[in-house]
């Protein structure tokens, strides 16, 4: 459902700007549209945990509209991820471990960025806002929901399951290549607590009362053919 409403919100978003544009006889606009796929590299900043990079997937579809004479582009896209997180546990809540298991967090995101041209529509640095809808945050094999997290006495891995479900992040990048065929790099970083939800949640923390707060930090590398 959180899907099916965001990509009816890009649809909409493209429909709105292009005709906003469209109203305007001073500006030529050329819309592309196309298929977007690539690798993320994860990691979620913590002081709660012990946590490392992790590799998963990204794809999803972006709309350009370029606008001629202006030193910029705009875009709306949709993307849907699998990102990965290595987190510190160990199997024994009694007994000192240090094994990092595999989690992953799957999620939606609708980006709107503005794309400044370096080299006409070859080579852009670009930059905004991206809503994100997460799913849960768990362990890529289940039977290690049962471990225990490192740092705590009896807080086990399912606990953090259920994390804060919409994120904001802010994006900066650059993008190269030809007419139909692009790559783009670009860093992600959460400027929300995506463990927000879990200091409303009665979690086994023992005697630690410090507040849960983690901040996502995503290297993404993607090609797009754009049509």
């Amino acid at each position: 459902m959180i899907i099916n409403k965001l990509s009816l919100l890009v649809a909409l978003c493209v429909l709105f700007v292009t005709n906003s544009f469209a109203q305007r006889p001073n500006y030529s606009i050329k819309n592309s549209l196309g298929p977007f796929g690539g690798i993320v590299q994860s990691n979620i900043k913590t002081d709660n945990f012990i946590t490392d990079c992790g590799k998963g997937l990204t794809a999803g579809l972006t709309a350009i509209v370029n606008v001629e004479h202006k030193w910029y582009d705009v875009s709306y896209g949709i993307q849907f991820t699998e990102s990965a997180v290595a987190l510190s546990g160990r199997l024994v809540d009694d007994v000192a471990g240090n094994e990092m298991i595999d989690m992953k967090l799957s999620g939606a995101q609708l980006g709107f960025l503005m794309h400044g041209k370096i080299i006409g529509q070859n080579l852009t640095i670009d930059f905004g806002p991206l809503l994100q809808a997460n799913g849960f945050f768990e362990p890529a094999e289940k039977e290690k929901e049962e471990y225990f997290v490192n740092g705590y006495d009896d807080l086990q891995v399912k606990e953090l399951r259920d994390v804060s479900k919409f994120n904001i992040n802010g994006a900066v990048g650059a993008t190269a290549g030809l007419k139909n065929f692009r790559v783009r790099v670009q860093y992600q970083y959460g400027l929300t607590n995506v463990f927000a939800k879990l200091n409303d949640q009665q979690l086994n923390v023992g005697n630690n009362t410090e507040k849960f707060k983690g901040n996502q930090s995503n290297l993404v590398f993607t090609a797009l053919l754009l049509l």
